[in-house]
């Protein structure tokens, strides 16, 4: 079934990417009645219903400022990630690394999470959704993965304190997806369209969790065995990435 999002205001992080440029669009094949597609640098779009508009999330007047630039917003779709092709370790992580990494992924998802609550509160209560990621539940040496398990834990969070005045919390959780973010892995890959659906459709109806895929079912299902069987099913897949 695909839920609708008749007359609904929507803003989506990093719409300049694949994955959120799927979020733009099937938003409005839903019938949202306006979206805005955020980002750093926002490009321009051949329908009226999209407004750009600036997004900086490593910068808090620039959270500020969208949050009062877009004051109908009831759907705030947190997309926006970064995963540096230098990320490759957990012990000898770069300083530069860490920071950018936990700034956008963590610190900026929280910070536009709570800019926008009031707004979520002022329209009804709304919901918000944010793109997670399976690496939040695996044990990978990388920065993008401990920052994912941090999103994760602030999302359930979010949800806990939210959840008085209204507002849905849900989180999609998803392994590899086609986009230029996991182009660098010869792995297979979830469509963007996929992810977008699954996450629309669990974000209508205040789904706390979305599994996108089968890889992440899958491991969803080991978080209540030993963690070494987790290990161990990590390690398998790292070395077929490997080769």
């Amino acid at each position: 079934m695909t839920e609708r999002l008749d007359d609904r205001i929507v803003l989506v992080t990093g719409a300049n990417g694949g994955l959120g440029e799927e979020f733009v669009r099937q938003a409005l094949e839903r019938g949202a009645a306006k979206v805005y597609a955020t980002a750093r640098s926002p490009r321009q779009w051949d329908d009226d219903r999209i407004v750009p508009l600036t997004l900086d999330l490593t910068d808090a007047g620039s959270i500020a400022a969208a949050a009062t630039a877009a004051p109908d917003v009831d759907l705030l779709v947190n997309n926006a990630a970064i995963a540096p092709a230098s990320d490759g370790s957990i012990a000898s992580a770069d300083d530069d690394v860490l920071r950018s990494v936990f700034e956008t992924n963590v610190f900026g998802t929280i910070k536009v999470s709570g800019a926008f609550a009031p707004v979520l509160a002022r329209n009804g209560g709304g919901a918000v959704l944010n793109v997670l990621s399976l690496a939040a539940w695996t044990p990978i040496p990388t920065v993008y993965a401990a920052s994912k398990a941090a999103a994760w834990s602030a999302t359930n969070g979010l949800r806990t304190e939210l959840a008085a005045q209204g507002t849905t919390v849900t989180g999609v959780l998803v392994g590899m997806i086609d986009t230029a973010m996991g182009a660098r892995f010869d792995v297979p890959k979830v469509s963007p369209a996929s992810v977008v659906a699954q996450a629309y459709d669990g974000a209508v109806v205040g789904a706390f969790e979305v599994l996108a895929d089968d890889d992440t079912r899958m491991v969803k299902g080991l978080l209540s065995r030993p963690a070494e069987d987790l290990g161990e099913a990590t390690a398998q897949a790292m070395a077929a990435i490997a080769g």
